[in-house]
């Protein structure tokens, strides 16, 4: 299925005078204030976040999982399904692939669709978090952490298929995440997995080509919860900078310990140069992987103030990988990724807003108060007619959501995949 062009139209027909006249009054507001809401708007319409081919599925917990009818069961289809979010937002013009999940079987055929969606491949992702069918190894005691030599030279080897694969692809980056750990004290030595962590990510680095990136995420706990060997940013950062310049820490919002403050590590990363991709995700108590924003959006308005500080003024920072991870339990996934997708753009939106010069002044006057005052006046600020300028500027939906359902787009890919489909890797 595809989002018909005419459609859109018909769709942006019926609400263009009311978003015109909130368009000419929130421009007014803004230009008061001197801000150049044009600029905003471009800025806005050049976002683009990756969607993780994983998420274009239901997905559950350990306990269950509740399929929603019509999701893909080939990476054909999710090339589409991405696709669809893109023309629905303008926003969504790439794709992460995880491997083996996704391992393409015809390259040239898979780069076919991607273009003929406008779709790109952003990072790669490997998996030696779980055994794969007939695998000659197990990961069930680690990966590059293992004491095992040969089960370390497996999932290193895993890592170089995953680049050899991104490479043919257009990729440039691959991304790490290791489940690697002990649930029990005692289970493993401490200093000599991270010893071989840091040998196993060396040999993966030296066979990254010139032009590729490296980003090494990290999590506290799960699945292991006594330990995890990558566990937090300063190991993460810890290993970039000891494998090489093009390795780099990459922050997931729900691998934090609760209450963290995300925004500090955010700063620090891009102070030293060394944040290299973001994974979108919200949660309550853990690693909930819920709709973005839907929990704490004040909380990922902050994260975006000091990623807007920091790509405005760290020039040493490479341009920023942005994904979104998140798991849709009980909701359409294509919805809870457009939901997703909104949830970013209003925070980047409002991050643009903060006047950085007088929130400097307020700093330097020690005005505590008025520190605070500037960035709940973003905050407050409703800019969801920007998001409906970018989207009138690429010709795409004003509302994605309600064009979504308007289009009847899942009940079409119900009857084109039938109900009782299974996304692959799920």
């Amino acid at each position: 299925m595809k989002i018909d062009k005419n459609n859109i139209s018909d769709h942006n027909k019926k609400y263009k005078n009311s978003f015109q006249n909130e368009f000419d009054f929130v421009s007014d507001k803004l230009e008061k204030k001197g801000i150049d809401i044009e600029e905003i708007v471009k800025k806005v319409s050049d976002f683009q976040v990756a969607i993780p081919s994983w998420a274009l599925g239901a997905g559950g917990t350990r306990f269950g999982r509740f399929s929603y009818g019509g999701e893909p069961s080939s990476l054909e289809q999710k090339l589409q399904d991405v696709g669809i979010l893109h023309a629905l937002t303008r926003s969504a013009g790439s794709v992460s692939l995880h491997i083996p999940w996704d391992i393409p079987k015809d390259i040239e055929a898979i780069k076919e669709i991607a273009k003929g969606n406008e779709i790109t491949f952003d990072a790669m992702n490997s998996n030696t978090f779980q055994d794969q069918k007939d695998a000659k190894k197990s990961y069930k005691f680690g990966s590059l952490n293992n004491s095992d030599q040969e089960i370390r030279d497996f999932a290193v080897e895993h890592n170089r298929e995953v680049i050899k694969i991104g490479k043919e692809l257009g990729s440039k980056s691959l991304t790490v995440w290791l489940a690697d750990g002990a649930s029990f004290p005692g289970q493993l030595n401490f200093q000599r997995a991270l010893d071989n962590t840091h040998t196993s990510l060396k040999g993966i680095y030296d066979t990254l080509p010139k032009d590729w990136k490296m980003f090494i995420e990290y999590k506290p706990y799960e699945p292991n919860f006594y330990s995890t060997t990558i566990q937090d940013w300063g190991t993460s950062l810890m290993l970039a900078n000891a494998c090489g310049e093009k390795a780099y820490t990459l922050v997931d919002l729900g691998h934090h310990l609760p209450n963290t403050n995300i925004e500090q590590i955010v700063a620090t990363l891009m102070y030293k140069g060394k944040l290299g991709g973001f994974h979108f995700n919200d949660s309550k108590y853990g690693d909930d992987d819920v709709t973005v924003g839907s929990i704490k959006p004040y909380a990922l308005f902050l994260i975006f103030n000091e990623l807007v500080y920091g790509m405005e003024n760290n020039p040493n920072n490479p341009e920023l990988a942005w994904m979104i991870d998140a798991s849709h339990n009980i909701k359409d996934p294509l919805e809870d990724l457009l939901q997703s997708i909104e949830a970013i753009l209003l925070a980047y939106t409002k991050a643009l807003l903060i006047d950085q010069k007088e929130l400097r002044e307020a700093q330097l006057a020690h005005d505590v108060v008025k520190c605070q005052e500037i960035l709940q006046d973003a905050y407050r600020f409703d800019v969801r007619v920007i998001l409906q300028a970018a989207r009138l500027k690429q010709d795409a939906p004003l509302n994605p959501l309600e064009a979504y359902r308007s289009f009847n787009v899942r009940k079409n890919l119900i009857l084109e995949r039938g109900n009782k489909t299974i996304a692959t890797g799920l």
